[in-house]
């Protein structure tokens, strides 16, 4: 397990970490593992919500200190899902343009959409609702890489990853999940409205609910998954939990 837990460090997070095994278990256990780096990273990039000054502003500070600590790595992933599924070319061809380093029109118009609506979402929330949004991305991870759910190309992080979480993993780090964003929110300042206990683990099922789609939807399109296919579960599901916090909360 301490193979799973540098893994997913030094996959999930910009931190230096020595990582001396590599294989599909220890990528299986990473992935079970996603949940509790997420955590870790909405609780550093949600220190940028208690600056002074307008909520936009600290909603802004946290996402760009989320995409520091993360290397950027899953906009990058959504970001070429976007321009790959845009096209409107077959699988292999989509397959091409995603591995290509540039970003097209498509690519560009999801990032800008997605990071404004992020950051208004949690403008109108707060630190927990972030806290909740990460680890409901990273959750995405565990699921998209269970057993059953193939790679779309032979090399790379999707080839690596796919079919490595066991489904009897994916259902228990679920609970985990559930059981920790409601201990948040049990935790968070009360107030008018749907206690926090709820709106938390309602907005992570949202969140996961999404992600879920967006897999079938890529699944159906590119034959499986590849790191970027990874990387915009991510923000979709971090996204849609943020959204699910603002309009619950």
């Amino acid at each position: 397990m301490t193979h799973g837990v540098r893994f997913a460090l030094g996959m999930l997070t910009v931190f230096p970490v020595r990582v001396t095994r590599v294989d599909r278990e220890v990528v299986g256990q990473a992935m079970v593992l996603a949940p509790a780096v997420g955590l870790a990273l909405g609780a550093l990039a949600g220190l940028a919500l208690l600056l002074p000054g307008p909520p936009l502003l600290g909603a802004g500070l946290a996402l760009g200190s989320l995409a520091v600590l993360t290397r950027g790595l899953h906009l990058d992933g959504l970001a070429d899902l976007a321009d790959g599924l845009g096209s409107g070319k077959p699988a292999a061809q989509a397959l091409d343009i995603m591995k290509k380093s540039d970003i097209g029109p498509f690519g560009v118009m999801t990032l800008v959409f997605t990071l404004f609506i992020q950051a208004g979402a949690l403008s109108a929330t707060g630190w927990h609702a972030l806290v909740t949004a990460c680890v409901t991305g990273r959750l995405a991870l565990t699921w998209a890489c269970r057993s059953g759910v193939p790679a779309a190309r032979s090399d790379g992080l999707g080839a690596l990853a796919a079919g490595t979480v066991r489904p009897a993993a994916a259902w228990p780090a679920t609970l985990a999940c559930l059981a920790a964003v409601a201990a948040l929110g049990a935790a968070a300042p009360t107030a008018p409205g749907v206690p926090s206990a709820v709106v938390l683990p309602a907005s992570l099922l949202a969140g996961l609910g999404a992600a879920l789609l967006l897999l079938r939807h890529a699944r159906r399109r590119l034959g499986g998954v590849t790191g970027d296919v990874l990387g915009a579960l991510v923000e979709t599901a971090s996204a849609t939990a943020l959204v699910a916090c603002a309009m619950l909360g």
